[in-house]
C-alpha cells in the first residue's frame, strides 16, 4: 500500500496547481477513495486534502523566493482561486504573510545566524508552562556542522509557530516546557553551509518525530529522537525554520535577538 500512496503523493507534486479531487487522487493509487483515505492517513498522519494543501503552500514559498511573480499570481499558480484564502492559509502555516516572508528572505533575515544557538527555550505563544519534557536527539552518520530545530506542535503537520522550541548546534539533550495536553515533537536538521545555501535551496538533511505524547500537569515526560532522511511520505515543513533564530529565543551566552520590523503585510 505504501507504493500506492507514494504514487498518489507524486501526483500531488506534479499537478498541485490543478483542482484535484479525492476521487482523482485515489484513482492514481488504484484504490477506492474511502480505503485510500484511511491508508493515506495511517501512513502520513494526515488526510490527502491536508497533504495537498501543504504541497501547494510549500510550492508557494519557493515561488516567493525564486521569482518576482506577484502574490496574486502565485496564489493562482498553486491552485487557489481566492487570494484571501491563500493569504490566510499561508500566514497561518508559515507564521508570516506571503509579502512579509518574501521581504524577510530578501533582507537576509531568514538565514541561520552564526555562532552557538544552543540555549534555554521559551514558550512562543504566551502560554503558561506546566510540565517539563526532557529529550535527546541523535544523528547517525552526520559529521558536518548542523543546526537542529526541535518544536512542540498540537498537530502532526509542522506549521505555524511551535508552542515551545529548542535550537541546538548538534545532537544532544533539550528541554521543552509545555502546557498540559497532547503534543507532537518534531525536529529538523539543517546543514550550516559556509557560505550558506540560498534560502530556496535549503532543505532539511534529516528529520525526526515522536508519536503523540500526553503531557500531564507536574509530571515530567521524556522523548528520544533519532534523525532520519526525508521520505515521500513526509509532509514539507511550512514554517520558516531559520527565522526561529530571530524570535527572541535566548542564545547561549547572549541576550535574545529581536526580529527587526519589516514593512509589508
Amino acid at each position: 500500500m505504501q507504493v500506492a500512496v507514494e504514487r498518489a503523493i507524486a501526483t500531488m507534486w506534479d499537478r498541485y496547481e490543478e483542482p484535484l479531487s479525492l476521487d482523482e487522487i485515489a484513482n492514481t493509487a488504484i484504490l477506492s477513495k474511502f480505503y485510500f483515505s484511511r491508508v493515506f492517513r495511517n501512513l502520513t498522519g494526515t488526510s490527502p486534502g491536508r497533504f495537498l494543501s501543504v504541497v501547494r503552500l510549500h510550492q508557494a514559498k519557493s515561488l516567493l523566493l525564486e521569482t518576482d511573480l506577484s502574490v496574486t499570481e502565485i496564489s493562482y499558480r498553486v491552485g487557489y482561486n481566492s487570494l484571501g484564502t491563500f493569504t490566510s492559509r499561508f500566514t497561518r502555516s508559515v507564521s508570516h504573510s506571503p509579502a512579509r516572508y518574501r521581504a524577510l528572505a530578501r533582507a537576509g533575515l531568514l538565514a541561520p545566524s552564526g555562532g552557538s544557538a544552543t540555549g534555554p527555550q521559551q514558550l512562543l505563544d504566551g502560554g503558561r508552562p506546566t510540565s517539563v519534557l526532557e529529550g535527546t536527539i541523535r544523528l547517525p552518520g552526520t559529521a558536518q556542522p548542523v543546526r537542529i530545530y526541535v518544536g512542540a506542535f498540537r498537530e502532526s503537520i509542522v506549521q505555524g509557530r511551535p508552542t515551545a522550541c529548542a535550537i541546538l548546534d548538534g545532537p544532544g539533550s533539550f528541554s521543552l516546557r509545555l502546557p498540559e495536553g497532547a503534543w507532537y515533537i518534531r525536529a529538523a536538521v539543517l546543514a550550516m553551509d559556509d557560505p550558506p545555501s540560498p534560502l530556496g535551496q535549503r532543505r532539511p538533511l534529516l528529520v525526526a518525530s515522536s508519536q503523540l505524547l500526553n503531557v500531564r500537569r507536574d509530571q515530567d515526560t521524556r522523548v528520544d529522537l533519532t534523525g532520519r532522511p526525508l521520505t515521500p511520505l513526509d509532509l514539507p515543513i511550512l514554517l520558516a525554520l531559520p527565522e526561529l533564530d530571530f524570535s527572541g529565543l535566548p542564545k547561549a551566552g547572549g541576550a535574545p535577538f529581536e526580529l527587526p520590523a519589516i514593512t509589508g503585510t
